[in-house]
């Protein structure tokens, strides 16, 4: 492949989005100290808008180095499927019936064991929810626990230790969480289809092995801050006081299922959402705000991301294409730290004669990295942007997030890597 200045370039921008959104906070501080800029800088500090601003810039490179028709070309090439469906499916899954519905069953599981109802509480949320990612995607099942670990414990007072390491553990149990089926997990969705893993496959290959990372990782937490957990106590009621009535459920649920089911046909599935938003107008008793800014920040995210993303497959194939299956797997853990995890299993699909294990390796190392940062994975900036006003200066240190995903990765290693 013939490197060009629009390779070199894009990579550079590429590189500096990254950087940037590891200097997030830095920003934000430049932001408190301006008198006439603090706007400006505040926007730079929202790790939402990294990737959107410097697609920008890219886009902006392409007019200038090229011409108009190759820039609107090549962002008309790009696949804003992902990006449109996060949004929708966060909008519906934050809705109050669908949370009420999730937190219910929450409770009702954590009643039901002899133990101290906030320890189980925490454990079930951190476990069965980032499961549950594979049946209603992994964006769904992150908005989910984000709102209820949101609810139940970073708005009760707890220790900044704990709120990072509950969001180290939250964004790598989604990563692998979602691999029980061939449709949730953006990485896996990518190549299910042309390697014709089904959902036999999955099970065999990832489910029992992600299951047991996700409960050992929940497990190692909850037994870890016990002594913090056990101090809180909270109510099994949403904000909003008035009861839905299971006809409104029902609905919400049909809805959120639709959405799922037609998760490649972007037509259809704004279509429901739209129908969605009247139906929510019809019945706003029952309803509280829908979670529009926030998710149209993630989407607008991940839209950035591929449209950076887009150009830098000169790079990263020949990368992939150079390591064994023993190298592969630690190495797409590595790359998925600075790249969506998707755009990486993509890019391996795009491979003609690549072995089952190969495969494998590929795709298990891209989940198992996939909480490292907050674009390692596509659902990571949606738990980003819940949790994100818990913390100081409302930003969420990328070097903390990184150390406290580290010791959850390493569970996620040995479970597939090693059994």
């Amino acid at each position: 492949m013939t490197v060009d200045a629009v390779n070199i370039a894009s990579a550079a921008i590429f590189m500096i989005a990254v950087l940037h959104t590891f200097s997030a906070k830095y920003f934000e501080s430049l932001a408190h100290k301006s008198r006439h800029h603090a706007g400006f800088w505040h926007l730079l500090g929202e790790v939402e808008i990294v990737f959107g601003f410097w697609a920008l810039v890219l886009t902006c490179f392409l007019f200038a180095y090229k011409d108009k028709s190759f820039a609107v070309q090549y962002l008309e090439a790009q696949n804003y499927t992902e990006p449109v469906f996060v949004f929708v499916v966060m909008v519906i899954s934050a809705s109050k019936p669908i949370f009420d519905f999730c937190l219910k069953m929450v409770l009702g599981i954590s009643n039901g064991v002899p133990f101290d109802k906030s320890i189980t509480t925490f454990f079930v949320t951190l476990s069965l929810i980032p499961l549950l990612g594979s049946f209603i995607t992994e964006p769904a099942a992150m908005t989910l626990a984000a709102l209820m670990l949101k609810k139940n414990f970073y708005e009760r007072g707890i220790s900044s230790k704990l709120m990072y390491a509950i969001v180290g553990v939250l964004f790598v149990n989604i990563s692998i969480g979602g691999t029980l089926t061939p449709y949730a997990a953006p990485p896996i969705l990518m190549v299910a289809a042309k390697w014709n893993w089904d959902f036999t496959y999955m099970i065999q290959a990832f489910g029992w092995r992600s299951t047991l990372a996700v409960i050992i990782n929940a497990l190692i937490l909850t037994f870890l801050f016990r002594s913090e957990i056990k101090k809180i106590t909270f109510e099994s009621k949403s904000s909003n006081s008035k009861v839905t009535p299971l006809s409104v459920i029902v609905v919400h649920l049909l809805f959120l299922g639709g959405v799922v089911f037609f998760a490649h046909h972007t037509v259809v599935f704004v279509g429901l959402f739209l129908f969605f938003i009247g139906f929510t107008t019809a019945y706003e008793k029952y309803q509280s705000k829908l979670l529009i800014r926030e998710s149209l920040l993630v989407g607008f995210f991940l839209a950035g991301l591929v449209v950076l993303g887009g150009q830098q497959k000169w790079w990263l194939e020949p990368l992939l294409t150079s390591l064994n299956p023993d190298v592969v797997y630690y190495g797409a853990m590595a790359l998925t730290a600075i790249t969506d995890n998707a755009a990486l299993t993509y890019l391996g699909s795009l491979v003609e004669g690549l072995s089952d294990e190969f495969k494998y390796a590929l795709v298990a190392g891209a989940v198992t990295g996939g909480g490292l940062t907050v674009i390692a994975n596509a659902p990571n900036p949606a738990g980003y942007s819940i949790l994100k006003s818990n913390f100081e200066d409302g930003v969420i240190s990328p070097l903390l997030l990184f150390i406290n995903a580290i010791p959850p990765t390493l569970t996620a290693v040995i479970c597939f890597k090693f059994l």
